[in-house]
């Protein structure tokens, strides 16, 4: 229903939940926060200035968006939402998180594998100016992060 992805599609996000890095993955290993059967979580490959380490959850199977996402998976990532906001808030003392979450190209969306964010938010920070300007990290810095919330989970 409603799929945009081309019919060669290579899924950085599958590749990804699989393990398999290369110059098409978006999530690397030593990034992942959480799996289980049904869904991963792990610190993003790209900072948004001044709301650096946010994470991503995405559903360990293919669905493009939320309109094939199946029911129990939607509903296992929201619990999972919830829990990692929660303790986003205490690894990061941030005062607010914001979801975001699109679905097709007209609705934002660069990567045709269904994913929620969750970016820390501080007060009076300037996420919405800096959020379309994404800062390449390193390995060392997006461990920091995953270290973080090692001790909130």
């Amino acid at each position: 229903m409603f799929n945009h992805s081309p019919h060669d599609y290579i899924c950085p996000i599958c590749l990804g939940v699989k393990g398999i890095e290369n110059k098409n993955t978006l999530l690397k290993k030593t990034d992942l926060i959480y799996g289980d059967d049904y869904i991963s979580i792990f610190v993003n490959s790209f900072f948004i200035k001044g709301n650096e380490g946010h994470i991503i959850i995405v559903p360990n199977s293919h669905y493009e968006h939320i309109y094939d996402l199946p029911e129990k998976i939607a509903h296992h990532i929201i619990d999972n939402t919830k829990k990692y906001s929660i303790a986003m808030k205490k690894a990061y003392n941030c005062k607010g998180i914001t979801l975001q979450q699109n679905n097709e190209p007209a609705g934002g969306q660069h990567a045709f594998h269904f994913h929620l964010h969750i970016f820390p938010r501080y007060t009076n920070d300037s996420f919405f100016k800096n959020v379309k300007s994404k800062i390449d990290t390193t390995q060392e810095e997006r461990t920091l992060y995953v270290n973080k919330f090692k001790s909130f989970v």
